[in-house]
């Protein structure tokens, strides 16, 4: 009997074992995906889709799928890409979640996380929906998906064992540049929320706020981001019981070019009149800046705090 029962669960097991195998490579999807939703919901605001379909879970009463005709627009059809790149983002997250439990059981409550995460972002989305894309409901929206990749980068880097520092902590500096980034992009939603692209043209209005001063002061929180991190870099590089080996160098290059390269759209944006094209790199690189900022601070972590 207890043979029996074990044959009719080979094919499970070796399907588990088979997801198992892959999921480094999971970790590393997790990560384009997680992204990929950012610049999927950009492309739905920047193309006033977001009314596209008016339901949710629904795109209309009784279709879950836009239809095709004579007077049909482009709107829902990219409003359903966006639903339709949640899809991808469940699977991908579900696959990653039995990977981790089987692989790494120390880490199977952050294999979950992302999977949790998506669930709460389609559920808001549909909120949104109803609530005719509410830019103080728009704004969480992003920063959710924002932490989401961040998250994305620590489990990869975690289940890889990437190696930290053995050095100094600097540990309220380090917060002080966490802080700051944090701000940046609290003031970077509030600046998007303030501007002209609502997602549908006759959506709720936008958020009471003046969008040059905004703009001002998200500009402002960047500049202070950067002066602490290049403080930050000056002396982990010359904290000479740091080790050589470690990835903490990789991250803040890919971080600094990142942030620069934020700061050259941003800008570029901003006087030339928000064309859709640079608010949607923007858009793109707050999910590129989230990685590169999660990475950072998961490798600048000392390894030993003396």
């Amino acid at each position: 009997m207890t043979d029996a029962v074990e044959t009719r669960r080979t094919p499970l097991t070796r399907g588990l074992n088979w997801i198992a195998a892959r999921a480094r490579g999971l970790t590393i999807a997790n990560i384009v995906v997680q992204g990929a939703i950012i610049a999927t919901g950009a492309a739905v605001r920047l193309t006033d889709s977001g009314l596209g379909c008016s339901t949710w879970p629904q795109c209309e009463p009784g279709e879950f799928t836009p239809e095709f005709h004579d007077a049909a627009s482009y709107h829902p059809f990219v409003e359903f890409g966006n639903r339709t790149m949640t899809g991808v983002l469940l699977i991908v997250t579900a696959l990653l979640a039995i990977a981790i439990w089987r692989a790494r059981p120390d880490m199977r409550w952050w294999g979950l996380v992302p999977g949790f995460g998506v669930i709460v972002q389609a559920v808001l989305g549909g909120i949104l929906v109803h609530a005719n894309l509410n830019p103080w409901l728009v704004a969480p929206h992003l920063w959710i998906s924002a932490a989401l990749v961040w998250i994305a980068v620590y489990i990869a880097l975690r289940f890889r064992d990437a190696p930290g520092r053995a050095g100094r902590a600097f540990t309220p500096l380090r917060i002080a540049n966490l802080a700051l980034f944090l701000v940046v992009l609290f003031l970077g939603a509030l600046t998007t929320g303030a501007g002209p692209h609502s997602g549908d043209p006759d959506a709720t209005e936008r958020l009471a706020l003046d969008p040059a001063l905004i703009a001002r002061a998200h500009a402002g929180a960047v500049w202070l981001f950067l002066i602490t991190l290049a403080v930050l870099i000056w002396l982990i590089r010359r904290d000479r019981r740091a080790a050589g080996k470690d990835e903490v160098r990789k991250a803040w290059i890919v971080l600094i070019v990142a942030t620069l390269l934020q700061g050259v759209i941003g800008y570029a944006q901003y006087f030339t009149g928000l064309p859709i094209v640079l608010v949607e790199l923007h858009l793109i690189g707050v999910a590129v800046l989230s990685a590169a900022m999660g990475a950072f601070w998961y490798l600048a972590r000392p390894v030993t705090n003396p």
